[in-house]
């Protein structure tokens, strides 16, 4: 089996249980909910003790469980077909420039880390019709770099 069938799999049977995302976080938890579906989608690992919880869940066998804590290969093709990651294909493609600009002027040299990061979600309320709010934060600057904060 590869990465790609055993995603498909956990697809149908989520499909078929009837359960939501959030059902299924929870009932493995321990981490955040990007990385568990990431994991289930075939993006991420989970460490054993959370393969363990999500092979139970799924009713996986022992090969598939250890599938969920191997490094997968990661990405999609580009440009990305799905309209949701086309968009924010496009506002980085758009906006990198500025936001390299804006980073490194006030982190130096360095990267925004996406290894240690985090990434929160919430619905705002809009009259217009909800909207969507991301807050995504990770390091500003790898250790050694040159850091410009002011002192």
């Amino acid at each position: 089996m590869k990465r790609e069938q055993l995603s498909e799999k956990i697809l149908d049977i989520k499909r078929e249980k009837g359960w939501t995302w959030r059902h299924i976080c929870d009932e493995i938890g321990g981490v955040s909910d990007v990385l568990i579906v990431g994991a289930l989608l075939g993006q991420m690992k989970l460490v054993k003790p959370l393969a363990e919880k999500a092979a139970k869940l799924f009713g996986l066998s022992e090969a598939e469980k250890r599938m969920l804590n191997e490094v997968p290969y990661r990405g999609t093709q580009m440009p990305p077909t799905d309209p949701l990651i086309y968009r924010f294909y496009e506002m980085v493609m758009v906006n990198g420039p500025a936001w390299t600009a804006l980073i490194e002027e006030e982190f130096g040299d360095g990267i925004m880390s996406a290894i240690d990061f985090d990434f929160q979600m919430e619905r705002l309320a809009n009259p217009k019709g909800d909207r969507v709010k991301f807050v995504m934060s990770g390091p500003g600057a790898p250790s050694g770099s040159r850091n410009r904060w002011p002192t």
